[in-house]
């Protein structure tokens, strides 16, 4: 069946010489793998929309199988994040992370708004960290294994301070963080950033000021969390610390 869909590409891999096979994330139908046929020819009509990041609206004959790409408009080449490396390292994380976790052919048209939105951060800002960690942890709610940060993990209890414990998978509170002698102390106010972060969507929180030493520590417990849970060897991921050790 010949359908009309708005999507983002996830990944491209080479397909032959001249063919491409293009994994997108759409609107209508959530998770697809594609052939765009001659993609790799220079003057191919298909070869501007089989690449990573575009978002288009796509005209694909979809089968069971592998469906076809018949012709593709672009809608969004988010070309700043191209033309920087560091926006290009973030966005193909986000974009290996996704396609990890969400499942072919299961439409969700909130993950689809939240990673149009977080690539539009990413290529629209000089600061993106926040957004790409709260992109983040809505993936890992979908996954599944997304931490506990609006009560205590083991009693429930909603009591500060709060400690951090990946092995436990989410907040202690006082009477509890013995459990862990390895959970991290938290802000006042970090729970409830937490929250915020996982699960209120990117348009609604406008412009976001949190005080660098508070995204290194998130950004360092989204790490630990996800080398205990994620479950995924990501070698955007790898390249990302790489880039970090070099900074």
């Amino acid at each position: 069946m010949l359908t009309s869909m708005e999507g983002i590409v996830l990944k491209t891999q080479n397909y032959g010489e001249t063919h491409k096979i293009i994994t997108i994330l759409t609107k209508q139908q959530g998770k697809i793998s594609a052939i765009c046929r001659g993609a790799n020819k220079t003057k191919s009509r298909l070869n501007a929309v089989a690449q990573p990041f575009i978002k288009a609206t796509f005209l694909i004959y979809v089968t069971k199988g592998l469906s076809t790409v018949q012709q593709g408009e672009i809608e969004n080449s988010f070309r700043y994040i191209r033309e920087d490396i560091i926006k290009t390292a973030y966005a193909a994380y986000i974009m290996e992370l996704t396609d990890k976790i969400i499942e072919a052919k299961h439409p969700d048209k909130l993950v689809y708004s939240q990673l149009d939105q977080t690539l539009e951060w990413i290529n629209a800002k000089t600061d993106y960290m926040i957004p790409v960690m709260m992109y983040e942890l809505k993936l890992f709610q979908k996954g599944g294994f997304a931490p506990i940060v609006d009560r205590c993990v083991n009693c429930g209890r909603q009591e500060i301070p709060y400690t951090f414990s990946v092995r436990e998978g989410g907040l202690l509170c006082p009477h509890c963080t013995v459990m862990d002698s390895y959970a991290k102390n938290l802000p006042p106010s970090f729970p409830k950033l937490l929250t915020i972060f996982k699960e209120v969507a990117l348009d609604r929180v406008g412009n976001i000021s949190v005080k660098k030493e508070n995204q290194q520590l998130l950004r360092l417990l989204l790490d630990e969390y996800y080398d205990q849970y994620g479950g995924f060897n990501l070698k955007s991921k790898r390249f990302l610390a790489q880039i970090d050790r070099l900074s």
